[in-house]
């Protein structure tokens, strides 16, 4: 019986991830194929809008008045709807992006309900959640892949997936098959029923006063910062591989989610030979690697270069914002574990990637102009404002970071991931 529970909860985290990234990795080429190509970061805008919401809802309501698999199955329902509606007003630019936030309010809390979910009915987290959460990686891949490689046959020929509706008609029906799965689901109370709670424990407020120290504080500015060139990657890759001639372009970024559970196994051993610093260091200076290879690779399309740069975001996703959580769990004691992580997400998925799509969009549409998208040239210019701006990133964190406790701790605990 135990057994089963965790294969319903594997098959939770399939589905999450699967809706998340049947939308994200084609919306850009869609809205760019109906007229909109110059709007294509306000869905990335949205999103960390509602990120930013989430907490809120999931600490004064979800979390404290109903049972967490029927909020799940409520969200998804109107979720799926949402995105369902979404292709009809692809004319309608307002209503169009109108109904991907109303989308993205109902998805972002169930990020962090399915996994109170999981926690919630497993005995050892350090063992049994990686095996259970590696599974919504597995769902996003195979989001790519149905994409690009099922999707085609519902289409004319010549026609590339991405540039229809058809991802958010998938990512519709994968909702509507989520809710439908919170019913074979285990029952979770809601866990804090009958809890005082406050603006200052759920916005994190009350974690940074008892965190604060120079490094942390330098490593959530680090984070922040991150994050702005992080957005160009998530809004513009998938244009920049249809303007350099790749066809399965949803297909062509699972790479990134692939090589991002490699590198997830790989993190033990590097963790203790370079330690919290150099760990979060060398996540960000992939960053530039990436966006230097995208830039190198767009003048005369250099097919590796490019592929390599997709590659690269299992090193600079898992040693940067897997070791970040890790490292804000090192300096939380158990009282404000569940604050300190919430933190972390908001000023990281939330702040920070509503910045940074609002300042890759606004690059994206200086060197757009009145075209009806970039040239190959225009291509090269364009990544290496991120590139740089992940390179200063770095060195601000490199010279200015130095947390010896934390380092000692690691040493001392030999740290599970």
């Amino acid at each position: 019986m135990e057994k089963f529970v965790k294969v319903r909860l594997s098959g939770m985290m399939f589905l999450e991830f699967f809706i998340w990234g049947a939308w994200y990795t084609a919306i850009a080429v869609y809205m760019a194929t109906v007229g909109m190509e110059n709007l294509t970061h306000w869905p990335y805008t949205v999103f960390p809008l509602a990120a930013i919401i989430a907490p809120f809802f999931v600490g004064l309501v979800a979390d404290r008045y109903f049972s967490t698999e029927r909020v799940l199955a409520v969200l998804h329902f109107f979720g799926g709807v949402f995105m369902f509606l979404a292709p009809q007003f692809a004319h309608n630019p307002v209503l169009f992006i109108g109904c991907i936030f109303a989308f993205s309010l109902c998805y972002l809390p169930t990020m962090s309900l399915a996994n109170s979910c999981a926690f919630h009915h497993i005995q050892d987290q350090e063992k049994e959640f990686p095996i259970i959460r590696v599974f919504g990686t597995i769902g996003w891949i195979v989001a790519g892949l149905t994409v690009s490689f099922v999707l085609v046959y519902f289409v004319a020929d010549g026609v590339r997936p991405e540039a229809t509706a058809l991802p958010l008609y998938l990512t519709s029906a994968a909702c509507f098959a989520f809710s439908a799965l919170t019913f074979t689901l285990p029952h979770t109370p809601p866990p804090a029923k009958g809890q005082s709670v406050s603006f200052r424990s759920i916005s994190g407020i009350d974690a940074l006063s008892e965190l604060g120290s120079k490094s942390f504080y330098v490593f959530l500015a680090s984070s922040l910062l991150l994050c702005i060139p992080l957005a160009a990657y998530y809004n513009f890759t998938q244009l920049y591989l249809s303007d350099t001639g790749f066809q399965n372009i949803a297909a062509t970024q699972t790479l990134g989610q692939a090589s991002e559970v490699i590198f997830m196994v790989l993190m033990p051993f590097f963790f203790v030979r370079l330690g919290v610093k150099w760990m979060l260091g060398v996540g960000m200076f992939t960053w530039f690697l990436r966006y230097a290879l995208f830039a190198l690779g767009a003048p005369d399309p250099t097919v590796w270069m490019i592929l390599a740069g997709i590659a690269f975001h299992g090193i600079c996703y898992d040693f940067f914002f897997v070791t970040g959580q890790i490292y804000v769990d090192i300096k939380a004691g158990e009282k404000i574990r569940a604050q300190a992580q919430g933190l972390i997400v908001l000023v990281t998925y939330g702040i920070g990637m509503l910045i940074g799509a609002q300042v890759a969009g606004w690059v994206y549409n200086l060197f757009l102009g009145n075209q009806a998208g970039l040239t190959l040239d225009q291509w090269y210019q364009f990544w290496w404002v991120p590139a740089i701006f992940s390179l200063v990133v770095f060195f601000f964190f490199i010279l200015t970071f130095n947390d010896r406790d934390a380092e000692k701790q690691v040493l001392e605990e030999e740290i599970k991931i």
